[in-house]
């Protein structure tokens, strides 16, 4: 990083955004004592500041809530907030009553109704980010650092994490907000710095600025149609999925060229639809149905032999071998292509294939052979496209496909959906950010409580539409029939 002078006052929400890899995470690290500084200093209410760690950070009253989770999984939810500051009896023991008390406590304020002793594995990735960010309010810090907080929330919790904000931020506690939803930006932030390949763009009050001129001054260009537009027809039904009840009864068809939405609150069972069909939680009473003939997928790889991927919401536990090269990445899960009649890898044209891949999905890396956990969180998801387009599929599922993604990279993101659709791939996109469904999708489906609720074409579906029905206002509206 260059030329960074970033300022916050007390009870302030500064938001900083940039592209993936832009420096917000260097500075935020620094700040939070991850990382050492090599030139330039910090003031802390005057004073120059040099964390050696982030427990000297927590103890200056800096605290840091990152995007990737920091939890440990085996433990509970109570024993990850109070990690290592666990409340003591006389004799030296951990007080499990008061340390029980001071969790449900802290859960009262995002309105989780969970008992503090639940082991925090057993949680949806949304609730964990709460405990986590939960775990950063235990500290009662001075200044609370939050990287994309929002990217696991439902619409109901993220309201709840604004309202906790607004009321700290009047209490004198200042924020680094950093979030790719500029929306946000414009709800929370007072000002907003702009970093752009490590330098310091500016800093504007959010008042002066508006959303076009933010990306523009964040991505050095100007990004027009974001969602692009269909460059073909949509064909023939190319596949079919139906579940029986009592399991939760679905019926869903996909055409060729498609772009289907699924829409739905955090827990609605749109991942566990995805999973099902992509044989990683199969389901003996499903019946699949590909270009007119029955198939069964009772593993992943017999839904990749038949044509269907799987692209994860969670590349980091879940997509991506992180501590592999790109190019081991980008032919892990179509191995065969590179095999030769012996059974030996064909080295070269793996190598060959991963070079394609980088210059076609623009992954900024100098090498293939860069581990993939060394890259920015935008080109590991190009990464794990690039991976799933690689086995050519005839349908493919995208899982929150530009989660924690800037807005450079979900426009790249969107145009190889576009060119797959165009190709006669059927993609059905499951997401939780509702401009992402109206803008991408051809046709909508809505789920609740592992089923559909409603259906919208694209010149139906609005965003007050697909949340009444997604939290069961709109009664039977549109409504889906039943197996």
């Amino acid at each position: 990083m260059n030329d960074v002078s970033f300022e916050l006052k007390r009870g302030e929400v500064h938001a900083l955004i940039g592209e993936n890899g832009a420096g917000k995470s260097t500075l935020m690290n620094i700040l939070g004592g991850v990382l050492r500084p090599d030139a330039g200093e910090i003031l802390l209410e005057g004073q120059p500041v040099r964390f050696a760690n982030p427990a000297e950070a927590n103890r200056s009253g800096i605290a840091v809530v990152f995007q990737e989770l920091s939890l440990v999984p085996s433990l509970s939810i109570a024993e990850n907030i109070y990690f290592n500051r666990q409340p003591r009896t006389a004799l030296g023991f951990v007080d499990w009553k008061l340390l029980d008390q001071r969790a449900r406590d802290l859960l009262r304020v995002m309105n989780l109704d969970i008992h503090p002793r639940r082991l925090v594995r057993d949680l949806p990735v949304g609730s964990q980010q709460l405990i986590e960010i939960l775990k950063a309010l235990s500290l009662g810090p001075k200044i609370l650092i939050l990287d994309e907080p929002t990217s696991s929330l439902s619409a109901d919790h993220t309201e709840l994490l604004f309202a906790k904000i607004r009321s700290l931020r009047a209490s004198g506690v200042s924020f680094i907000y950093i979030s790719h939803h500029l929306t946000e930006i414009f709800q929370l932030a007072d000002r907003v710095t702009i970093l752009r390949d490590g330098h310091q763009v500016g800093t504007y009050p959010v008042s002066a600025v508006d959303e076009e001129t933010l990306v523009k001054r964040m991505v050095g260009r100007e990004l027009t149609h974001m969602y692009g537009t269909r460059a073909s027809e949509i064909g023939q039904i190319l596949f079919r999925f139906a579940r029986p009840a009592p399991a939760g009864p679905i019926r869903l068809e996909l055409r060729k060229g498609e772009i289907l939405g699924v829409a739905g609150l955090v827990g609605s069972g749109r991942t566990e639809l995805a999973t099902e069909i992509a044989g990683i939680t199969p389901n003996a009473k499903a019946t699949i149905e590909l270009e007119g003939g029955l198939l069964a997928t009772r593993h992943p790889a017999d839904a990749i032999r038949h044509g269907i991927a799987y692209m994860t919401e969670d590349r980091k536990k879940l997509g991506l071998y992180l501590s592999m090269s790109v190019r081991e990445n980008n032919a892990a899960p179509s191995l065969r292509q590179f095999t030769n009649g012996l059974g030996f890898i064909r080295d070269r044209q793996i190598t060959r294939s991963a070079v394609e891949s980088r210059k076609r999905f623009n992954i900024a890396t100098p090498s293939v052979r860069k581990t993939v956990g060394q890259l920015s969180g935008g080109n590991q998801q190009k990464v794990l496209l690039s991976m799933w387009v690689g086995v050519c599929p005839k349908v493919l599922i995208v899982d929150e496909p530009t989660r924690g993604v800037d807005v450079g990279a979900k426009s790249e993101i969107y145009r190889h959906l576009r060119q797959l659709a165009a190709s006669g791939v059927g993609i059905i996109l499951i997401s939780s950010e509702l401009q992402e469904i109206l803008g991408m999708s051809d046709r909508i489906l809505v789920m609740r409580e592992g089923r559909f609720v409603a259906e919208f074409s694209q010149k139906e579906a609005s965003e007050e539409n697909i949340i009444l029905a997604a939290t069961g206002v709109s009664g039977r509206r549109n409504a889906v029939s039943d197996v």
